[in-house]
């Protein structure tokens, strides 16, 4: 039987974890020079609140190849096939890490590069081990899954540049000047890689493009999506509730960003996979 390993940047509610039987490996997560397991030894409540009070911005690290060896390890030992679906390649090194302990455990897990964060890798990781569950086999949720992959829109709005400015990718004068300017940005999942996908003025235009993207997926047959955020519950329920008026039978799975993904969204950020 496959059973499906992922790495706890997928963001996943852990309820959704506990019942689809998913093995996660933590993420590490370092906040002025204190080092905590992801969803172990801090909840991303409580990283939000660490982060909006550090100085400079927190620093995430895969999981070591021995973490991932010892998991597959004791799933091969009770006769039984991991499937490690990891964070993209280009975000982090966790899909390489994987990688590396499928060799030290005996190159007979499979490591899926999700090439997505947050639940649009998660979704992947409950499409594999809901088939899973039900006795699919290796290559037909392989199938399934690049299939997702390769159709996923991945949105993040961001509602505050601060961590953009502390990570360097803006300068503070620009970062004023768009404040300023009340300019909003969205950003995108492209081949693994977070692009810059449009600037808006104004929260209205900002709002109606995320709508927009939500009636383009509606179209297309979607039936599962999903949602997280950073402390903003009440923006991530309004798009929830977008998509269930488009399409009534939609599934849309709402959690919280953890600190792998929070660090770069920021205070209110959203990432919708649709």
């Amino acid at each position: 039987m496959v059973k499906v390993v992922t790495d706890s940047s997928c963001d996943l509610p852990l309820e959704l974890i506990e019942s689809n039987r998913i093995t996660f490996v933590p993420m590490n997560v370092v906040i002025d020079g204190k080092s905590y397991k992801e969803n172990i030894d801090i909840s991303p409540q409580e990283f939000w609140k660490l982060m909006g009070e550090a100085k400079t911005l927190p620093k995430t690290s895969q999981p070591s190849p021995g973490e991932f060896a010892d998991i597959f390890n004791s799933i091969q030992s009770e006769g039984d096939t991991p499937l490690c679906i990891t964070i993209s390649s280009k975000l982090s090194g966790t899909y390489q890490s994987a990688q590396v302990g499928a060799q030290l455990s005996g190159n007979k897990a499979v490591v899926f590069d999700s090439l997505a964060g947050s639940l649009s890798h998660g979704i992947q990781v409950i499409m594999a081990s809901r088939m899973a569950l039900q006795g699919k086999g290796m290559d037909e949720i392989l199938h399934a899954i690049e299939e997702y992959r390769k159709n996923v829109r991945i949105i993040i709005p961001l509602l505050t540049l601060e961590n953009i400015i502390k990570g360097g990718r803006l300068s503070k004068f620009q970062g004023s000047l768009a404040n300023i300017l009340n300019i909003r940005i969205i950003l995108h999942g492209v081949e693994g890689e977070v692009k810059l996908y449009k600037k808006l003025r104004g929260a209205n235009r900002f709002r109606q493009a995320i709508i927009d993207l939500i009636d383009e997926a509606s179209r297309e047959g979607k039936k599962l999506f999903g949602i997280t955020h950073v402390d903003n519950r009440k923006d991530a329920g309004y798009f929830a509730d977008e998509i269930k008026k488009r399409i009534p039978d939609a599934e849309v799975i709402v959690g919280t960003m953890g600190p792998t993904i929070a660090t770069y969204a920021g205070i209110g950020g959203l990432i919708l996979a649709l």
